[in-house]
């Protein structure tokens, strides 16, 4: 009897071990029918030509074209005209000039550039489906945005900073009885004086070299599971960088984010000096106030607007002089 349940144990072993050899076995030849599969897709679309898939999505590249259209005919829309009066011009007299970068610019670095690095990666890799997907969304970034941002130039119709001058070139106002701006220049001129919002520069950028910010990050695997510590590098980086510049300068959001803080230091040290000087001399430019304390708080500043410094002051402490 014990050699019968012996052998019956044996037999059930071997029966399991065969089942799963059974299943291993197809495990494997599933397995092998997957890759077999994917290296002939893949095959086709290595093969496949640029035209050919691009008939593929050939609804995608219709709407493209189609936004275009929209885009060319906002061209055409006129800004709704925002009420200027006598009260509010004087808030858009910054000089008429060019633009301190070229709208031709524009294109260049946030289409032609990214363009370029997806040729660059195509170049390197012969992967036909990567380079049409990129350059699909790339240019869907580029003209949803421009759409988006003409559209909202036309409704909003924000004057630009030197309205005034687009509106008086001569620099000579003229209003009605109400107080309503009577603009004496080209129609048009006045026209493009109402798109300045939203910056059609900053959002043409923003969507060119983002989408390219973007797509590098993909190929670096920058964020995945490897890649973490690049990201980890990054914020590291942009810490230690946010940290150290606040210790020279103010944040960028701050009224005096354009200069150091030894600069306003030293006009603070000159407007003391130049108004004990005053006091003296039994002098004061501006309203009579008992103490230097109370000078700040009628001059409504933390003391750089007490005293005017004179240019020769500046100009030394501009050139790092004493």
């Amino acid at each position: 009897m014990t050699v019968k349940k012996g052998k019956g144990r044996l037999l059930i072993q071997e029966e399991q071990k065969s089942d799963k050899y059974e299943v291993l076995n197809i495990h494997v030849q599933l397995t092998l029918i997957k890759e077999m599969r994917r290296f002939r897709l893949g095959s086709r679309v290595m093969r496949m030509s640029g035209v050919a898939l691009a008939r593929t999505y050939v609804y995608d590249w219709m709407i493209l074209m189609l936004l275009l259209v929209i885009l060319l005919l906002l061209q055409f829309v006129e800004p709704f005209p925002r009420f200027v009066g006598k009260d509010t011009i004087r808030d858009f007299k910054y000089p008429l000039e060019g633009d301190t970068v070229p709208f031709w610019a524009v294109p260049m670095y946030s289409v032609l550039l990214p363009m370029l690095v997806v040729v660059g990666v195509y170049i390197r890799r012969r992967d036909i489906y990567d380079l049409h997907h990129a350059m699909l969304g790339l240019l869907y970034s580029i003209l949803v945005t421009a759409v988006i941002t003409d559209a909202v130039k036309a409704a909003v119709g924000r004057p630009r900073p030197d309205f005034f001058w687009r509106c008086f070139p001569d620099g000579k106002d003229v209003y009605d009885r109400l107080g309503n701006i009577i603009c004496h220049q080209d129609k048009d001129i006045i026209g493009e004086g109402h798109r300045s919002f939203p910056s059609g520069h900053t959002s043409w950028s923003f969507a060119g070299l983002g989408f390219l910010s973007l797509y590098l990050a993909g190929k670096i695997k920058a964020f995945d599971r490897k890649g973490h510590d690049v990201f980890a590098s990054c914020l590291l980086g942009f810490m230690v960088a946010t940290f150290c510049y606040l210790q020279f300068f103010p944040p960028p959001n701050h009224s005096e984010g354009w200069g150091p803080y030894s600069y306003f230091r030293e006009l603070e040290e000159s407007g003391d000096v130049n108004m004990e000087n005053a006091t003296t001399n039994g002098q004061c430019s501006g309203v009579q106030c008992k103490s230097r304390g109370e000078e700040q708080r009628c001059n409504g500043s933390i003391g750089l607007a007490m005293v005017p410094v004179s240019d020769r002051s500046l100009e030394a402490m501009e050139s790092g002089g004493a």
